[in-house]
């Protein structure tokens, strides 16, 4: 005799109810850092909040955000109602005045009119600006808490067609064989980082030699390298494995003698000691571990991504918290 289950059926909720005021509540509560998150999960892009109400021209940015990755600008206009003209208009206010930019239009409801125009805005610029558009709503399963969703209503017109447009090449043979191993690991090692549902959050796979990954402060990254040689010996026959901890803008020294202070009891945390590259010369700063590989030899390629994402979970799990101490203070010669 069959069992009887007894499942519950989602609620929507009327999301005034949960957020009464656009500026006062829905705003401050988008700009804390786990709800951020889940904007950027549902876009894939990895967000940290810069200001809320910043001045853009003559008009104000509900959220202001840096893409993590890139460092570029990430602009939040949030509407509690249906899209309209006067949003829009903003929209394109803001992109005029920045040079490279991604703006995140959220409603209730995307009329498909301005479904149309955020399309239109994608079709007609480069690729220094991407326009989406997300639907927000709120659910619940009983008389459990809400839970707030978003839905992609409009994205970028190459956002899904990267991937898709690489592995075309691949089939057409228009990659260089060590391009076309380089996107084929990556495509590899991107599904078995989703399969063991880690921490780290893999990017697109493309046909380079590194994959970056957010470390929740831009600035700061962590890439993982898979080099078809030696970047120390140049020697083109002798592959090798990277994870670095990179720290790239303005006050990269000054970080990493921040952190240098702490190498005794960040390193206690690896099984050996790290690598510590300050290049003097250069503006980045690295921190990284490294190995050899063959990566012709495909079958060792479950124990490089292992490696690989054995070390991204470690120095994320090191370094994360640390990073987003660390304090700007310019250095003697930017102040000269």
């Amino acid at each position: 005799m069959p069992t009887s289950i007894s499942l519950s059926q989602l609620e929507k909720v009327d999301i005034r109810g949960v957020w009464t005021n656009e500026a006062n509540d829905f705003t401050p509560w988008l700009a804390e850092e786990a709800n951020i998150q889940l904007l950027g999960d549902t876009i894939g892009l990895e967000l940290e909040v810069e200001a809320q109400e910043k001045d853009v021209g003559p008009f104000r940015a509900d959220i202001l955000c840096k893409d993590t990755i890139t460092g570029n600008w990430v602009l939040v206009e949030n509407q509690l109602e249906r899209t309209d003209h006067c949003h829009l208009g903003q929209l394109i206010t803001y992109a005029a005045g920045l040079k490279a930019v991604t703006i995140i239009w959220i409603a209730s409801r995307f009329t498909d009119e301005h479904r149309a125009a955020v399309d239109w805005l994608n079709e007609i610029t480069t690729g220094d600006f991407n326009f989406f558009g997300l639907e927000v709503e709120v659910w619940k399963i009983g008389e459990s808490a809400a839970a707030p969703k978003f839905n992609l209503a409009c994205a970028p017109n190459n956002w899904t067609q990267t991937v898709t447009q690489v592995k075309k090449n691949v089939e057409q043979g228009e990659l260089t064989g060590a391009k076309q191993l380089q996107f084929e690991f990556w495509t590899s090692f991107r599904e078995f980082v989703l399969d063991r549902g880690s921490v780290v959050k893999p990017t697109k796979p493309l046909p380079q030699a590194w994959m970056t990954v957010s470390i929740g402060r831009s600035g700061f990254a962590l890439v993982a390298i898979a080099a078809t040689q030696d970047t120390e010996s140049a020697t083109p026959d002798s592959h090798q494995l990277r994870v670095e901890l990179v720290l790239s803008d303005e006050f990269a020294k000054n970080y990493f003698g921040q952190l240098e202070v702490s190498k005794a009891v960040i390193e206690a945390n690896f099984d050996g000691p790290l690598i510590w590259a300050e290049t003097p010369n250069k503006k980045q700063s690295k921190i990284y571990v490294k190995r050899s590989a063959n990566f012709d030899d495909r079958a060792e390629w479950p124990a490089y991504h292992e490696w690989l994402l054995k070390n991204l979970e470690k120095f994320t799990a090191v370094f994360a918290k640390r990073v987003k101490t660390l304090t700007a203070i310019p250095s003697e010669a930017a102040l000269n």
